[in-house]
């Protein structure tokens, strides 16, 4: 189920998306970059809505993943 994040605290959506910059571990190249820079990457397709809040309740789990990786059926 597709979450909308304009309806988590910002606190809240500020955990879960530096939960998932740390869990994800991607690798920026040559340049590092900052928790901060990473979140704010995310925090940007948010808002753009490249990438989606997903709830899984099969897993009970909440995680970001592309839009165009998201099927309702498969979460």
């Amino acid at each position: 189920m597709m979450i909308p994040w304009k309806e988590l605290a910002p606190e809240t959506l500020d955990s879960v998306i530096e939960g998932f910059v740390l869990r994800e571990g991607t690798d920026y190249g040559e340049q590092e970059r900052t928790l901060e820079q990473k979140v704010e990457d995310v925090r940007r397709q948010l808002k753009s809505g490249d990438v989606v809040l997903v709830w899984s309740e099969l897993h009970e789990t909440l995680n970001i993943m592309p839009r165009g990786q998201f099927r309702a059926g498969d979460v």
